[in-house]
């Protein structure tokens, strides 16, 4: 089973910070992580996209969604895939 957390970030500028201190307090959690801002070209957009692989407890892995939640301007979306037969 793999738990991919995904993450809008709208106003990067004003949520970033709370968004980035939120998951280093549960780095543990993160097997894998890319970020992607939604600008095109030079222009830099106040968008932003994250997605994270992770790994834990169930328990941990909503308590870090709902943080996020809390996050003004920020968006999570937990997806569980499941191998077949599993």
């Amino acid at each position: 089973m793999k738990n991919v957390l995904l993450i809008l970030v709208d106003k990067r500028q004003d949520a970033a910070v709370n968004v980035q201190k939120t998951l280093t307090a549960w780095g543990c959690l993160i097997k894998t992580r890319l970020g992607l801002h939604q600008g095109v070209q030079e222009n830099c957009s106040e968008h932003g996209l994250i997605i994270c692989e992770l790994v834990g407890k169930q328990t941990q892995i909503d308590e870090l969604k709902r943080k996020l939640e809390l996050i003004k301007g920020v968006a999570a979306e937990l997806v569980t895939l499941k191998f077949p037969g599993e």
